[in-house]
């Protein structure tokens, strides 16, 4: 109507409406590809009447049909939620009656698959708990519910979170910017559909790098929340001194917008009691373009010169962030502490694993294992390829084997760490912030490149984390933002982590976003390019 009154206007009113016509004309011709769009961007889609849930949901499930399972088979997914589409309906219904519930209604997400879902399996990515329906919804989940948001899928993953981005329930998945390279773990399916276009959002856990690293290998953004800031209630657990839950977009304000409707005190995970007065419901008002400027970062060198074309790009990040304003200072982090890390962490993480994998093995039907003796068992019993596709997968069996021996909760090994070691940690590492005044501490995510698939990882029940950079955050119990800083030569993404004092999330988000706008680092993967059909116009 508004290009026809344009079209038609008398000679003597264009010089009148020319600049009028023209500006209506680039609005109504606002255009975004699904796979670049943030969910800002999808729901002033939907308020136009250009778009609506039901529509979001089935070109994604377009995209997860054209590249998971065929074409570059990237293995993601181990469960598509039947109820997607019906659920999508019901929100638009209640969308057009009432508004809508939050930035999030009628918005498919993804979830890792130790993220209890009462409708769907939760099986942490192992055969032997293939079909089990938790009784009740992950305390997350049922606030994203509660939010309007549509669970799209449950995501592939590292067989009970730990160990590489292979399972036995679903077997390896690869990375969708080159699929002989891993999407890490244990958050890799995660990584790789956040990547992949699948959802905008999704979610995993971090108790040793497990957003970070896929968040890195994929090149989106990843979130380590502050330990307490999230409930871990209905997660299945790694090591609950460690475990967080984290969001994983490809923007930084899509993790922004995600991170405040799963803000909140749970009864059920006494964890959450330290983030009292200190959660936000709403992060996106902490996003600046400028946040750089003035802002003192402090430089982790340590964790570099592995790979010369990583450190050239986490150098030409650092420069960016001087060009916009930032003071970057080198920081030293205690030699001690370096070479305890590792030890403090596997002291912690093995004790836990079994103790706590009991707690929740407990919650679920009596047909499945019990014991982590019961799985070791259990699983080593599987020897070859199933008909049902269940896979052996004798690497994290051995480390699960190495766990099941590690100890006790009552070790004096244990209880010296957990209430003298890690609160050491946490100490120094606040020092470093607070004696250099600074904003954050900025390091390479991984210090190399995204490695090549291995069809057996860890396959002496090597440790899976301690030694990484990002452990620090971990046994400190800070948070940690991944934000893509560039390509190698062979386009592989690297990322740079962005780690701040405990509930330190809004000044965190708002460095990354002011390094995102500066930088624009993603790409859509190779592998998974954009399908027809797929703009959206706003």
């Amino acid at each position: 109507m508004l290009i026809r009154a344009c079209l038609d206007a008398p000679w003597r009113q264009v010089s009148l409406l020319a600049i009028f016509c023209f500006a209506s004309a680039v609005t109504l011709a606002a255009e975004v590809e699904l796979t670049a769009a943030t969910i800002e961007e999808v729901n002033t889609a939907i308020d136009a009447g250009e778009l609506n849930s039901v529509e979001l949901v089935e070109l994604f499930l377009d995209r997860i049909d054209a590249y998971d399972k065929q074409g570059p088979a990237i293995n993601a997914v181990l469960t598509l939620n039947p109820e997607a589409l019906e659920q999508a309906r019901a929100l638009d219904e209640e969308r057009a009656r009432s508004g809508r519930r939050s930035p999030l209604h009628g918005i498919p997400v993804l979830l890792k698959d130790n993220m209890d879902t009462a409708d769907l399996p939760t099986t942490a990515g192992s055969f032997l708990l293939q079909d089990s329906i938790p009784p009740d919804d992950a305390f997350i989940v049922q606030q994203l519910r509660e939010a309007g948001a549509i669970i799209l899928a449950k995501l592939n993953m590292s067989e009970f979170a730990s160990g590489g981005a292979m399972n036995s329930l679903g077997g390896p998945t690869y990375n969708p910017h080159d699929t002989t390279r891993s999407p890490a773990g244990s958050s890799g399916g995660t990584g790789a559909a956040i990547a992949a276009g699948y959802a905008m959002m999704g979610l995993g856990t971090d108790t040793g790098g497990s957003v970070r690293g896929p968040s890195s290998a994929n090149g989106i953004v990843g979130l380590k929340t502050t330990h307490g800031l999230l409930s871990r209630d209905g997660v299945v657990p790694l090591a609950l001194s460690f475990d967080t839950v984290g969001p994983m977009a490809r923007s930084v304000y899509d993790v922004a917008v995600s991170l405040g409707v799963m803000t909140g005190i749970d009864p059920a995970d006494d964890s959450t009691i330290k983030s009292e007065g200190l959660y936000h419901t709403d992060y996106t008002q902490f996003l600046d373009a400028d946040a750089l400027d003035g802002a003192k970062i402090g430089v982790a060198r340590v964790f570099m010169d592995s790979d010369p074309e990583v450190d050239w790009i986490i150098e030409s990040a650092l420069q960016t962030m001087r060009d916009a304003g930032a003071e970057v200072v080198d920081i030293e982090i205690p030699g001690w502490l370096m070479d305890v890390r590792g030890r403090f962490y596997r002291a912690i993480r093995y004790r836990e694993f079994r103790a706590q994998v009991e707690d929740y093995l407990a919650t679920i039907g009596p047909e499945y294992p019990k014991t982590l003796d019961d799985i070791i068992k259990q699983s080593m019993r599987l020897t070859s390829r199933r008909e049902d596709g269940a896979i052996p997968n004798p690497g994290r069996w051995n480390l699960m084997m190495s766990e099941d021996d590690s100890g006790e909760l009552e070790d004096y090994e244990y209880i010296a760490v957990r209430d003298h070691a890690l609160p050491l940690v946490q100490s120094v590492m606040a020092g470093i912030m607070r004696d250099n005044e600074l904003d954050v501490i900025v390091y390479p995510t991984s210090t190399t490149r995204p490695g090549r698939v291995d069809p057996d990882p860890n396959p002496n029940g090597a440790p899976g984390g301690g030694g990484s950079p990002v452990t620090l955050a971990n046994m400190s119990g800070f948070p940690d933002i991944i934000v893509p800083a560039g390509f190698t030569g062979m386009g592989l993404p690297i990322t740079i982590s962005f780690m701040g004092p405990a509930f330190s999330e809004p000044r965190l988000l708002g460095l990354g976003y002011a390094f995102e706008q500066l930088t624009k680092a993603r790409r859509l993967p190779v592998y998974t390019p954009a399908l027809e059909g797929e703009e959206i116009s706003y």
